[in-house]
């Protein structure tokens, strides 16, 4: 469509230079008129010489004569009469090159609707040629690619018979660039309601906006459609169904598309073969993206830096840089020029892995290639360097990118401060808060986030309600983090009634508490002796799928408050669904069965531990020796300290006694 589009904008071009010399053999003295009716009964007439004219050149020639000396756009007679005779003469491009310039130079003093008024009731004049379908769908192709869809829409209602399908076409196109899909599904059904048949580029636009609203049964309906009645699906079709299926993570299916594709005869190309590619990486499959990859370079297409694009930022998520460093000189040896996507993506990689240094090698590359190292690179740099806690670099990138005129945006300082308010130094996270607004950088939603999350683990309460209040008075809606953070820094401060006056505000603000907000909730109910409200929130909230830390959290819980038999049940619940339970839970669960004698659970427990391979450690040891003990098992303990010493586990401390007890005995 970008080809199309340039080479339209050459031919305007073309068309204004032969214009001007057009102008230089027209006479220079402007024509005097004693009166309005005077001027327009010569556009009149002019206008009529126009229409009559023996070709094209005469035509254009009279209209420049007269734009020369008159404001035509006064009276738009002769550009209506010259847009006719091109779109008569079937010099579509020519004429819809004079309507954009037209319609730009109304829009510098009308807005849109008044421009296409204006020119839909110029070019619908009764002494001008029939029929105007063409010419109205030359105004409204004209508006389309201005960007104004809802005008020429507007057109293609008011017009009594519909313009050919290309057309109606570019109207729905237009619609679904803009992501207006409701209007463009309104826009087919005027269209079809007025027996139009649409055609393969019709249904193609039709696939594109279901796959992009997620409907691939619809999409499907339309598809098979388009066999019932007998259309050659192009490479175009398939290759959007393939991509919107991908997008939908339904891979199994895209290939059984792209299959059959092969099946009909329809050779895939490359922007196929990147749908597919694209599809797997999102799934992390990376060998079979790879598959892809070597199809392209058997079928002799040449990939592009879509294709290296995708590779290394799938390469970049599964943290093989080695891989993704190859695919960058692989892309240069195709001739592909790597632009600040690509170096983005590696540069992030680098960041990820903590190797800053080939990070930064790659931005000096950036420099010496003369690609634009953007806001997004050093955004990513400054929070790989914040991650690694190296903050006195992160400042300096900032200095530095401050002072190459790249405008800091709020991703930016948000990763600065929220590197000091890790690090808890809220004065210097404040400080730079500060600097973001004097810069005229939004503070938002993140940036309270940071702050309030910065001063509840430094146990600031005070600071981070005042922050929480401060976004009330701003009509910022606070989010699950917020909340989250709030609820655990007042748990964590010993102020149970706060966190869960915070939590009730939570849940009347609408909002759904993630697994961390309930870890939070149930870890600090728990410690505060509230099992049973624990329990409550938890069953409340059996849409949150819990973690293994929520579970363990109870289930610690539940047993230093005595309740063992509930604890049994949750860790049994924790099992069923295939979580795995860590040493610290297997260790509070047995020590509790062992003072309540049930030995049979005991069994169970260790038996469940062999099962799922978790090797134990000196603590667990210890606890079934001092139990066994307390039991008057003295061979099962000495056993566990036999077992112990053969696996040459250390021992520190009270579990050495508890051996050496075992030992004496």
């Amino acid at each position: 469509m970008n080809l199309i589009h340039g080479r339209n904008h050459l031919a305007c071009a073309t068309m204004k230079i032969s214009a001007i010399k057009t102008n230089f053999s027209c006479s220079r003295n402007p024509p005097v008129f004693s009166s309005a009716a005077s001027f327009s009964s010569f556009q009149s007439n002019l206008a009529d010489k126009i229409v009559n004219s023996k070709s094209a050149s005469e035509a254009l020639q009279l209209y420049y004569s007269a734009s020369k000396n008159i404001d035509t756009t006064k009276n738009l007679k002769l550009h209506s009469a010259t847009i006719h005779f091109l779109t008569n003469a079937r010099l579509y491009l020519k004429a819809r090159c004079l309507m954009k310039d037209l319609i730009e130079t109304l829009h510098r003093s009308c807005p849109p609707n008044r421009v296409c008024s204006l020119l839909y009731h110029a070019l619908d004049q009764p002494e001008l040629s029939k029929p105007k379908t063409k010419v109205f769908g030359v105004l409204i192709i004209a508006l389309t690619e201005l960007g104004f869809v809802d005008e020429a829409y507007w057109v293609l209602k008011k017009t009594d018979e519909l313009p050919a399908v290309h057309v109606c076409n570019r109207i729905l196109d237009g619609f679904l660039k803009m992501g207006r899909y409701n209007s463009m599904w309104e826009a087919y059904k005027n269209i079809t309601s007025h027996d139009m048949p649409p055609n393969v580029v019709t249904y193609g636009i039709l696939i594109d906006a279901c796959c992009h609203q997620g409907d691939i049964k619809k999409a499907r309906k339309l598809f098979d459609e388009m066999l019932e009645r007998g259309m050659n699906l192009t490479v175009v079709i398939y290759t959007t169904f393939i991509r919107g299926l991908c997008c939908e993570g339904r891979i199994s299916e895209a290939e059984s598309m792209f299959a059959e594709m092969n099946k009909a005869g329809v050779a895939p190309d490359l922007y196929t073969y990147n749908a597919l590619m694209d599809g797997h990486c999102k799934m992390a499959n990376v060998s079979k993206a790879l598959d892809f990859y070597k199809e392209i370079l058997i079928t002799g297409l040449i990939p592009n830096f879509v294709t290296f694009g995708i590779l290394i930022d799938t390469f970049r998520k599964v943290g093989s840089m080695l891989s993704a460093q190859s695919c960058l000189s692989q892309m240069i040896k195709f001739g592909e020029i790597p632009n600040s996507h690509i170096y983005n993506c590696l540069i992030d990689g680098y960041c990820k892995e903590g190797n800053l240094s080939a990070a930064l090698n790659l931005l000096s590359e950036m420099e010496t290639l003369g690609i634009a190292n953007d806001v997004y690179t050093y955004c990513i740099l400054i929070n790989g360097h914040c991650n690694m806690g190296r903050l006195q670099e992160a400042n300096l990138l900032l200095k530095e990118m401050t002072k190459k005129g790249v405008i800091a945006n709020s991703a930016v300082y948000n990763a600065l401060i929220n590197g000091y308010s890790k690090k808890g130094n809220m004065e210097k996270a404040l400080e730079l808060c500060g600097e973001m607004m004097s810069n005229g950088v939004e503070i938002n939603i993140i940036t309270y986030s940071t702050l309030i999350d910065g001063y509840c683990k430094v146990k600031n309460m005070e600071g981070a309600m005042g922050l929480y209040t401060e976004m009330m008075i701003k009509d910022l809606v606070p989010d699950v983090v917020i909340y989250t953070a709030l609820i655990d820094g007042h748990f964590k401060d010993c102020n149970t009634k706060s966190a869960l006056k915070i939590y009730k505000e939570m849940m009347e603000s609408g909002l759904t508490p993630n697994v961390f907000t309930l870890t939070c909730l149930i870890d600090g109910l728990c410690k505060d002796g509230l099992t049973n409200d624990a329990i409550k929130i938890f069953l409340e909230n059996e849409n949150c799928h819990p973690n293994n830390v929520l579970y363990t959290s109870l289930i610690i819980g539940l047993c230093n408050d005595g309740k063992v038999f509930k604890a049994g049940k949750f860790f049994r619940d924790m099992r069923q669904i295939g979580f795995k339970a860590d040493l610290d839970v297997y260790a509070v669960i047995t020590e509790w069965h062992f003072k309540m004698k049930h030995m049979y659970g005991v069994m169970m427990l260790h038996g469940d531990m062999v099962k799922i391979g978790l090797i134990p450690n000196d603590v667990i040891y210890g606890v079934f020796a001092r139990g066994y003990r307390e039991n008057g098992d003295y061979k099962s303990a000495f056993k566990c300290s036999d077992d112990l010493l053969e696996l040459g586990l250390h021992v520190s401390g009270s579990r050495q006694e508890s051996f050496v007890q075992c030992e004496s005995l």
